[in-house]
């Protein structure tokens, strides 16, 4: 049997996602962050040595990294779903997104939460200094990447709708806590449409909410669940 080790408002939900696209059954197992820290429980570490969500087991294996564990079902039970025809064009912007989601879109969206939360971890005396210097580096350096990402991703989605041809494929799995969690943190313009539609279209998919019934609750998601 398959198992998920499930952490609450992650990225594991894109795991549970697919296994609902996918119909396979599963158990999941869950953990809750450090109200305090946010930080994954020591628990997680007894799975995998790096005690972070998503963990994925089944019988005698044990895999970590969303990308991985969605390598892994689709190799496995993916019967050619999820994936454009290998080799095809779309194959190739496939594989981009499936690493484009944790390569190039997540830092940005990480270091904008870590810098937002400085200041508020900081003794008193020295949180306008602290303030001052995570401003800065949020205005000069992240911020500008971002929204350099949000614009390469709002283009992508001009054609089809989906990041990897015309249909949906696990690439839009990957991209979507990406997106879901830019929504979140730095939200898109006026001029920028498509990711808004994107997700609208993800969080009404039938697997997408059973994802939801099974995983519990999950902030970047508040209009799927509404």
């Amino acid at each position: 049997m398959i198992t998920v080790h499930h952490l609450n408002n992650s990225r594991s939900q894109r795991v549970l996602w697919l296994l609902e696209e996918l119909e396979l059954p599963y158990e999941i197992k869950k953990y809750q962050r450090d109200p305090a820290t946010m930080l994954a429980p020591p628990e997680l570490r007894a799975i995998h040595p790096l005690g972070k969500a998503p963990i994925l087991t089944e019988e005698e294996v044990t895999i970590a990294e969303t990308g991985a564990i969605i390598d892994y079902l689709l190799a496995r039970y993916g019967r050619g779903r999820l994936a454009p025809p290998p080799a095809s064009n779309d194959w190739w912007r496939f594989r981009h997104w499936m690493h484009h989601a944790e390569g190039s879109a997540m830092p940005p969206l990480v270091m904008t939460l870590v810098l937002g939360n400085i200041p508020s971890k900081v003794p008193a005396l020295i949180r306008p200094v602290a303030r001052k210097i995570t401003e800065g580096a949020q205005k000069s350096f992240v911020a500008p990447n971002l929204e350099r990402l949000k614009a390469y991703w709002n283009e992508a989605l001009s054609d089809t709708g989906w990041f990897a041809g015309p249909d949906i494929t696990a690439a839009d799995i990957m991209m979507s806590f990406p997106l879901e969690a830019a929504t979140s943190r730095s939200p898109f313009g006026p001029t920028q449409p498509n990711p808004g539609a994107f997700l609208a279209r993800i969080h009404a998919r039938p697997a997408y909410r059973r994802a939801l019934e099974r995983g519990g609750p999950y902030a970047y998601a508040r209009d799927a669940t509404a």
